[in-house]
């Protein structure tokens, strides 16, 4: 049975990219992240901040965990409503469900919290990391992911550099496209990618809802449409697919989207 909206768990769901993916909700209480997402699935981010706490006990999560589904899923991914990073009992909490169930862990970061060395020793426990990286610009970043104060490209670009070189297991970039960037801006956001060196790149566009007010049951692949959600205008899949083949041929870096599986397989 699949865990409930007032859980901790959620899923699991079906993940183009993961298979069966287990969901963990380490902040649960709230939406609370460093980014406010112009696109963002949960909608309203009622609690944008950079410093960590915990907002759910470790005894909570894996009460959840134990009374869920997760044997029948293919990985366990530490996503839910808001940013995982700034939940201080992450890296315990990655551990306990490890040993718990055995399965492959996922975290999904917005990068924001990987200039702290304790944030990159506990998720460096996962076995793939999905970095978020949506700008090739401070302006791009303030319109788009709309960060906490403090907050830059040049801060998140480092904090995922200095991830990638102390990290072994799979990371991948995930970048949202809206609006389609000219051939020098394609450019610079290859050569921030070819910089990072991730295993994968993965472009998506904005397809699910956008509530009004922060929906703690959109944490999961949610698409349907309500009379307080909204649809962003985007570029189109072939678009996103086309822009993915002139990264993949300018940096040899594996890119793929929702909609052209793999753009090019170099490494």
């Amino acid at each position: 049975m699949e865990a409930g909206s007032n859980s901790c768990i959620y899923g699991p769901v079906n993940s183009w990219r993961l298979g069966r993916s287990l969901g963990v909700d380490v902040l649960c209480i709230d939406s609370i992240c460093s980014f406010a997402c112009v696109y963002c699935q949960l909608g309203k981010i009622n609690r944008l901040i950079t410093e960590r706490a915990v907002f759910v006990p470790t005894s909570r999560i894996l009460s959840d965990l134990r009374v869920s589904d997760w044997r029948n899923s293919d990985i366990i991914t530490f996503s839910g409503s808001g940013e995982p990073t700034l939940a201080r009992n992450l890296g315990e909490t990655i551990e306990a469900i490890r040993r718990e169930t055995g399965k492959p862990i996922a975290v999904l970061t917005n990068s924001t919290m990987l200039g702290d060395k304790a944030v990159r020793d506990e998720i460096g426990n996962a076995d793939r990391i999905y970095c978020k990286l949506d700008a090739w610009s401070d302006d791009v970043l303030r319109r788009i992911d709309r960060p906490a104060p403090g907050i830059t490209l040049e801060s998140i670009i480092g904090g995922i550099r200095t991830l990638r070189a102390d990290f072994d297991g799979f990371l991948g970039i995930q970048t949202m496209i809206l609006s389609q960037p000219d051939e020098s801006e394609v450019e610079k956001l290859a050569s921030i990618y070819r910089d990072l060196g991730p295993n994968e790149v993965e472009l998506n566009l904005p397809l699910r809802p956008v509530p009004a007010s922060w929906n703690i049951e959109s944490r999961g692949n949610v698409t349907e449409t309500h009379s307080t959600s909204r649809l962003l205008k985007t570029i189109t899949p072939d678009q996103a697919a086309e822009m993915g083949r002139s990264i993949s041929a300018i940096t040899g870096i594996r890119v793929i989207t929702p909609f052209e599986r793999t753009a090019k397989t170099n490494k």
